[in-house]
């Protein structure tokens, strides 16, 4: 059996034993792409397959973006790390006791914030953006908690406020700023912040009896739930309110560009960062309970003994479940995309694929 069909079935397998409704992943080097493959159903009601075209909202793999942005306008002199934000953001209120978190803090969950649950933090396809909504997140959840400095927690907050951050020291939105630094230098056509009208989407699920579906109505806003197919509950498509943490929209393959490029060693020529700089992204600087931390990338502390090494991010929310891992001392990067909300063994996915020979 060849790599390829070695791949697809250790896909069907997990997709099968973790009952992901379609699934599609990409594997890659720094300079090429190694694999692209997708199972199952990106939608349950027509029964289309699942394909490496699907748009998946990234959720928090996103922040793996905004964190690359701020080190290139870190490399270029806009933004300092280790400022205060408020000498960014005047209006900004730190704590007095916790202290003032700076935006290296920010990104590496060491800020003292808090994390509250962003179930309503969605809004419909169709509906503009309502900038007061990030505005009253920020003031209710932007004051640190705990010290500044202290043991990383993961925080959405943080990433809202390093956008605002980005979009203060640049005077542009979040937005753009991610698309000049990082997508279109690695030509990452198929993602952005909205949907593209000529590319499939995978539709998200949610596998829940039917008698919880009011309850599922109820926890999101109006009209996100959809139509029941298969003991899963579809979701209609939705944006993200809060670009920064969570907003970026695509497919498999462009979100392995991104992963490769951090994957990259010392050996090969550079791309969106200097190999010192993603270094020092997926380094490991604070150890926490959940997860151990660097800029942007950490990884579970009971894997901080693995070999080979590896950091990775989550990009979960209501209808999806996706992941992306880099190997640096193998030049291997992993993303899977899928259309379950619930928590899957990731992590027997990666460890299978990576061990298969992509020489």
């Amino acid at each position: 059996m060849n790599t390829v069909d070695q791949a697809h079935e250790i896909m069907e397998a997990v997709a099968t034993d973790c009952r992901i409704p379609g699934m599609s992943v990409a594997i890659a080097a720094p300079d090429r792409l190694l694999y692209a493959g997708a199972v199952g159903y990106a939608d349950l009601a027509t029964r289309r397959p699942a394909s490496v075209q699907d748009q998946y909202p990234w959720f928090s793999m996103t922040k793996i973006a905004t964190a690359t942005t701020a080190m290139r306008l870190y490399d270029e002199g806009i933004l300092d790390l280790d400022a205060p934000i408020g000498q960014y953001l005047p209006g900004y209120r730190p704590h007095p006791e916790h202290g003032h978190p700076t935006v290296r803090q920010l990104l590496t969950h060491t800020a003292g914030l808090g994390n509250p649950l962003p179930v309503r933090w969605v809004r419909l396809e169709d509906d503009p953006a309502d900038p007061a909504v990030l505005a009253r997140i920020a003031a209710k959840h932007g004051t640190p908690r705990r010290a500044t400095g202290s043991r990383p927690s993961y925080s959405n907050i943080g990433y809202l406020l390093a956008g605002e951050v980005i979009t203060a020291a640049t005077g542009k939105t979040i937005e753009r700023c991610v698309h000049e630094g990082v997508l279109d230098p690695l030509g990452m056509t198929h993602t952005s912040y909205t949907y593209r009208s000529d590319a499939p989407r995978s539709v998200g699920y949610v596998r829940t009896p039917r008698a919880l579906v009011p309850l599922l109505r109820a926890a999101l806003p109006s009209g996100v739930v959809g139509a029941r197919a298969d003991g899963h509950t579809a979701l209609n498509p939705f944006l993200i309110s809060g670009a920064a943490y969570g907003g970026l929209i695509g497919n498999v393959t462009d979100a392995v560009r991104l992963a490769a490029a951090h994957a990259a060693d010392a050996s090969g020529p550079e791309s969106i960062l200097s190999h010192a700089q993603l270094e020092a992204m997926r380094t490991i600087t604070a150890t926490g309970k959940r997860f151990d931390h660097g800029i942007g990338w950490f990884r579970k502390p009971a894997d901080a003994t693995r070999t080979p090494a590896f950091v990775e991010h989550y990009g979960t929310g209501c209808g999806y479940w996706n992941a992306m891992r880099i190997y640096p001392g193998q030049g291997l990067a992993l993303v899977v995309m899928t259309n379950t909300t619930f928590a899957w063994d990731v992590d027997r996915l990666f460890t299978e694929l990576k061990d298969l020979s992509w020489n």
